[in-house]
């Protein structure tokens, strides 16, 4: 076994059989059925993957907005295969434990709708399909952006677990015109953005140039990422558990926590609010790091401000560099016990990659697409009124193009929110800081493993 280099804070997991296998998103063992239709666990070589005899219906639960009328496209051409679909909430709402529920009594659906961030977790309890042996699946990889694959494939592990759907690349929505009187131009550098933090609440205390929100541990999680930070590593034999003490994850809280110490940033915001709509309507908040589906958020919300922001890319650590993180984002995954995962590994590549339903999905869900193609649909190449009539789709596709790929989620990533949300609210409150947050954030992912069996080394 290869030993990982680590400072004594962190942790590595060690294999001890099948299901330890499955959790650290390793080369699993096989298992699932024994029909030859597909496998919840592919080792080396793609498992077979037959085509069903006979008309197939199919299962999907999502909760995209108007995914009904997507799908009635595809049942209009393939009468011989038919999809339902199931409208759920999201996922941490409650859809994913009656997954897990329903893969324990052998009745979950052919298809759901599975965050990157959860796939892992998935993949721990045997609840995903390896479709790596389905028809067409082996040269779909060059139809996504080169990212959202290494999402899907568990960063060529031997097997492909879901299709993607959606993705969230960050950048920076900002007020130009409150920069602009104030002789600001965006900023490219987080130098810069904490340069122009100063010059708003100078001008007007009352103003900040964004808000800190205690809710959203995955939109921080995605500031790490772009930081460089590997928060989980395997190396073939092990995985690393590296959220303390990891010297990205350091840059990133010590920036952060200066803002917040130097009252900077908006820390009694949370996301998603209505106190956060009001401030960004008065001119209180004056810019937001978010996901290219943030931009509705803000345009749905806070309506008074029309025409007024502006979208640039994420500043960044490194003058002239170009990388960016991910906020959010989905996958199509066929799940363990579907009798037709050819069928249903048909439709999920369809879904994701058809011209026409990504067209319907972006105008309908607002979903940003993970196919290479999907970023140059129509509507993603039209000047937006809410943002001056920029075409902000731009940014967000070479926002794309800056996300690593290499980056890895751990297994309890609930477990892992949790801690860090947890920590966040101290930091906000006077009560710890960044650093506390992560310190805990290791300690309770590591303890989280151990509960659900997983051997965690010192």
């Amino acid at each position: 076994m290869t030993i990982l280099r680590r400072t004594s804070h962190r942790h590595r997991l060690v294999l001890a059989g099948p299901a330890v296998a499955l959790s650290l998103v390793l080369a699993a063992c096989g298992g699932g059925g024994d029909d030859d239709k597909g496998t919840s666990a592919g080792a080396g070589s793609a498992p077979a993957c037959k085509p069903s005899d006979g008309p197939v219906q199919l299962t999907f639960s999502t909760w995209v907005p108007g995914m009904e009328e997507v799908v009635k496209l595809w049942n209009a051409d393939n009468p011989d295969i038919q999809v339902k679909v199931n409208s759920v909430p999201a996922g941490n709402a409650g859809t994913y434990q009656n997954f897990t529920n329903a893969l324990k009594a052998g009745t979950a659906p052919d298809l759901g709708q599975v965050e990157y961030d959860s796939l892992p977790n998935f993949r721990l309890q045997e609840g995903l399909t390896d479709i790596s042996g389905c028809p067409g699946i082996a040269e779909a990889e060059q139809k996504f952006v080169p990212w959202t694959w290494s999402q899907v494939d568990f960063n060529g592990s031997g097997g492909v677990y879901a299709i993607p759907q959606d993705t969230g690349p960050m950048a920076l929505y900002y007020r130009k015109d409150i920069f602009d009187k104030l002789g600001l131009a965006a900023p490219t550098t987080w130098e810069e953005y904490a340069a122009a933090a100063k010059t708003i609440h100078d001008a007007d205390p009352s103003q900040y140039i964004t808000f800190f929100s205690q809710t959203d541990p995955n939109w921080y999680t995605g500031l790490y990422w772009q930081a460089g930070a590997q928060l989980f590593t395997n190396d073939g034999d092990a995985i690393g558990v590296d959220i303390e003490g990891n010297p990205a994850v350091e840059k990133v809280n010590d920036y952060w926590q200066g803002l917040i110490d130097d009252d900077l940033v908006a820390g009694n915001l949370q996301g998603f609010s209505e106190e956060l709509y009001k401030a960004w309507n008065t001119g209180k908040v004056v810019s937001w790091v978010s996901a290219a589906w943030g931009y509705s958020t803000i345009r749905d919300n806070a309506p008074d401000t029309a025409g007024k922001w502006a979208v640039a890319p994420m500043p960044q650590w490194d003058a002239g560099g170009t990388a960016a993180g991910n906020w959010g984002g989905s996958s199509t995954a066929v799940l363990a016990g579907s009798d037709h995962p050819a069928e249903a590994a048909q439709f999920a590549l369809w879904l994701n990659t058809d011209p026409e339903a990504l067209a319907l999905e972006n105008k309908l869900g607002g979903l940003y697409p993970s196919s290479v193609d999907g970023l140059d649909i129509e509507a993603l190449q039209q000047g937006v009124d809410f943002y001056g009539g920029q075409t902000i789709f731009d940014v967000f596709k070479q926002a794309s193009a800056g996300v690593d790929p290499s980056f890895t989620w751990g297994p309890t990533m609930t477990d892992t929110y949790a801690a860090l949300k947890d920590g966040i609210v101290g930091a906000l409150s006077g009560n710890g800081t960044l650093d506390d947050a992560t310190k805990d954030a290791q300690a309770k992912t590591v303890a989280s493993l151990e509960a659900q069996s997983v051997p965690v080394a010192d």
